[in-house]
């Protein structure tokens, strides 16, 4: 019925939203790398491998699979005016028949950081899921500290739901997380992403 197009592009204003291609490769080195310090109290801790070339390819291979598959939509964050790397944003664990749901997990380099890319890039892959694939739910989760990502989603219109023990291994420890819904058709006062 509803699934991701092999060659999956979406745009907002200022940025391009698309798949990682393996020509990718040294950006990302580069914007995780100067990143990493700006990334860690957030991330699960970085294996030896995490920068490598094979780890890299991988991702690449990872993210077309779960296009091909429907189950995933992992999108590069490219700004228009200069084509910078600036994140990457992922709905995943796309679930189908009664949930018609999709987790969504992101991230943003230091330097582009608090300049409402992320915002952009959140309602537009929100959107996408309701309108394009159906979905009725898109769940998101942080750190209970993490209050830039607490007021983007806020400020994307994601409601509250509560919290999760240990709900993921973050900085090398299992890490109690709030939760946090968009719903397509929300009776606490939201009709449609955007």
């Amino acid at each position: 019925m509803f699934g991701l197009p092999r060659k999956l592009i979406i745009e907002t204003e200022r940025l391009i939203l698309r798949p990682p291609h393996h020509n990718d490769f040294h950006n990302w080195v580069q914007l995780r790398s100067d990143s990493r310090d700006f990334l860690s109290p957030w991330d699960p801790v970085w294996s030896d491998e995490h920068l490598t070339r094979k780890n890299f390819t991988n991702r690449v291979y990872w993210a077309q699979r779960a296009i091909k598959n429907g189950n995933g939509c992992p999108l590069f964050l490219i700004r228009k005016t200069d084509q910078a790397l600036i994140g990457a944003i992922t709905l995943d664990n796309i679930r189908r028949g009664p949930a018609q749901a999709g987790t969504l997990g992101y991230w943003t380099g230091q330097a582009f950081a608090r300049q409402g890319f992320m915002r952009e890039a959140v309602e537009c892959v929100v959107l996408h899921a309701f309108r394009k694939l159906d979905l009725s739910r898109v769940e998101a989760a942080c750190l209970p500290e993490n209050q830039p990502s607490r007021g983007l989603l806020e400020s994307c219109r994601f409601k509250y739901e509560g919290v999760a023990q240990s709900y993921l291994q973050i900085a090398g420890r299992w890490r109690t997380h709030v939760l946090y819904a968009a719903i397509r058709h929300d009776r606490r006062g939201k009709t449609e992403a955007g």
